[in-house]
């Protein structure tokens, strides 16, 4: 840790040398290529400036002009360039408007200047667009080396006012580039040497600085490990000095605020773990950030989930609806409560977000309460007093008016009398079926039941159930379709008699709700380990807004017709918590005037679980 951290300190060190170094060669390197531009311009300008006022100060160009024809007066121009080489630096050429060399101050007199000197110059000049004098770079190979040169033409005017020549100057250049190379060589040394005085002055003045700040790292990071005993000297009322000083400030402060919070935290500890009620704690990102005893024990996810799952990974098994996109909508306006049954209880959840010090909303509290027996017993005595009294409520009217114009003189005529008997004699029947099933219901769900399980056949069980429905079915004209082997044997641990019960509960609704000469489909098979029971019918079937109720209590799609045909509304109810005590499963498919499908999904007998019924 030591050495990482005085690794850490030295690479700031370096830093701060790399920006000092970086800042004198960038302003060096500006200076240096400044003066070297203008030294070069200097020398350019120079010579440009002193062979031009030769030029115009001697008789040179105008004894050039004086003569008409240059072939002519070759030799007098030759001689006279010749006195004048002695005073220049510059190689001179007389060129015509022949492009011939006339005079030189080299072995080129007589040559042509195509290919020889600079001939947009000469071109130029000839052409008569050059009025005075003009100039530009170039170079000429010597001994296999390029030669940097400089060239100046002059033209050659007539008295006539017409160009009878060029008057070429071809100054050498490479002087001028050695000197100007030589102090660049003299620049770089003089950069070289600034930088090194830079780094040394650099890592001193950077020193410095990293001593006092590798000081309080160093006592932060023990504060870190949660030793608040550190204090930092204070040396300097510069602004290290101030840093130093809010240094031991943040210490005290930290210090007392840890006490506070590390109480405060005991406090919450203790609550939480002593809470009957679960409480969850999540943040934005879907991370459980707490989760008490409670919680995990309703919701059986351990520590370990917490560090490996996300809040949805969690909860999804248990409840849909109480993701983590769904309890951010449902909390935009305020607190919000949602009911999931999970494993035969129910929970009650009441969730809403939490925020922060500056208000900014950081994640959400759920409460988790198990209502389960509380639901149970309200929904009971709502059943009860609501359904009860309604059921009970038609016969006992019926009875009543029966009975009272039976005492008010109806007993005169025996036909009236005995009509009437019978109608009170069928309503105290459907009382009678409404407090069986009611009493069958109540040992259902207070686990009251008696059971008598053992392994049996499903599929003579089916035939003694058609056997029972058929005259009901003849009644109505309806067929009674059996589709499954008569002959074979799907084996199921079952109470014989409620699955019974169910069988003909079911067959009493198809041929209660399926119309005339209509018919009804049953069948039975092996489905990986459990045994099927399917009963079709072409009825009148159910609307698909009303399907997810059927298994409601004294639920009915059509009330009234339900109850002209003898139904207490309690026979699915029953027939489902009878299927469900026996580990199976029952569904309803229907769609609204073409019939409905139920399906009953039983376990097969352990160990003789395949049946010869496909």
């Amino acid at each position: 840790m030591a050495e990482r951290r005085v690794k850490r300190w030295s690479g700031m060190r370096w830093k701060i040398v790399f920006i000092y170094l970086l800042l004198v060669f960038i302003a060096t390197t500006i200076i240096g290529v400044f003066i070297m531009s203008q030294l070069e311009a200097y020398y350019n300008n120079s010579i440009s400036s002193n062979l031009k006022n030769t030029v115009r100060e001697t008789t040179l160009l105008t004894s050039l002009e004086a003569y008409g024809d240059l072939p002519s007066h070759k030799d007098a121009i030759q001689a006279s360039v010749d006195s004048w080489a002695r005073l220049l630096q510059n190689e001179v050429f007389i060129i015509d408007d022949s492009w011939s060399i006339v005079a030189a101050t080299n072995e080129y007199g007589g040559r042509s200047a195509h290919g020889l000197l600079d001939e947009g110059l000469i071109y130029r000049t000839l052409a008569g667009e050059i009025r005075e004098f003009a100039e530009g770079d170039g170079s000429y190979l010597k001994d296999d080396r390029a030669i940097p040169v400089k060239n100046t033409v002059f033209p050659v005017v007539s008295a006539v006012g017409r160009v009878t020549g060029v008057l070429f100057f071809r100054t050498d250049m490479a002087g001028v580039q050695e000197a100007i190379n030589e102090s660049k060589l003299i620049f770089v040394r003089a950069l070289a040497l600034a930088l090194g005085i830079t780094v040394v002055l650099g890592f001193l003045i950077a020193r410095s600085i990293t001593i006092p700040i590798n000081d309080v790292t160093m006592k932060a990071e023990k504060m870190a490990q949660g030793d608040f005993s550190q204090e930092v000297s204070v040396k300097s009322d510069d602004e290290i000095g101030r840093l130093a000083e809010m240094f031991n400030m943040l210490r005290i402060e930290l210090d007392r605020t840890v006490s506070e919070i590390s109480n405060e935290k005991n406090k919450l500890e203790t609550v939480l773990k002593n809470m009957a009620d679960g409480l969850i704690a999540i943040d934005l990102d879907g991370k459980v950030i707490l989760a008490n005893a409670a919680a995990r024990e309703m919701l059986k996810f351990n520590e370990s989930d917490i560090a490996n799952k996300r809040y949805d990974d969690i909860i999804k098994e248990y409840a849909e609806e109480l993701t983590l996109k769904n309890i951010k909508q449902n909390c935009e306006h305020g607190a919000a409560m949602n009911t999931f049954v999970y494993g035969g209880a129910t929970f009650a959840v009441r969730y809403d977000r939490f925020l922060g010090d500056n208000r900014r909303e950081l994640g959400f509290i759920m409460l988790i309460q198990d209502v389960t027996e509380q639901q149970k017993l309200e929904h009971m005595q709502a059943d009860f007093v609501a359904n009860v009294s309604h059921e009970l409520k038609t016969p006992l009217t019926t009875i009543k008016s029966y009975t009272e114009t039976l005492l008010m003189g109806g007993l005169e005529s025996n036909g009236t009398a005995l009509e009437f008997l019978k109608i009170v004699d069928a309503e105290a029947d459907r009382m009678n079926r409404l407090v069986k099933d009611l009493l069958q219901l109540s040992r259902l769900d207070y686990k009251q039941e008696k059971w008598y399980k053992k392994e049996g056949d499903l599929v003579s069980l089916l035939d003694e159930a058609v056997k029972k429905m058929e005259m009901m079915a003849r009644a109505k004209g309806q067929h009674l379709n059996v589709l499954y082997n008569a002959d074979a044997v799907l084996r199921v641990d079952m109470d014989r008699d409620r699955i019974e019960q169910v069988v003909l509960n079911l067959l009493s609704n198809a041929i209660k709700y399926t119309g005339e000469r209509g018919r009804i489909d049953i069948d039975a098979y092996a489905e990986g380990r459990g045994a099927k029971i399917v009963i079709s019918d072409n009825g009148i079937g159910i609307p698909e807004n009303q399907l997810s109720r059927v298994f409601e209590r004294f639920f009915r799609v059509d009330k009234a017709r339900s109850r002209s045909a003898g139904g207490t509304g309690l026979g699915l109810s029953i027939s489902k918590q009878i299927v469900e005590e026996h580990r199976g499963s029952i569904e309803l498919e229907s769609k609204e005037r073409k019939g409905t499908r139920a399906i009953v999904t039983l376990p097969l007998a352990p160990c003789r679980g395949q049946s010869n019924i496909e």
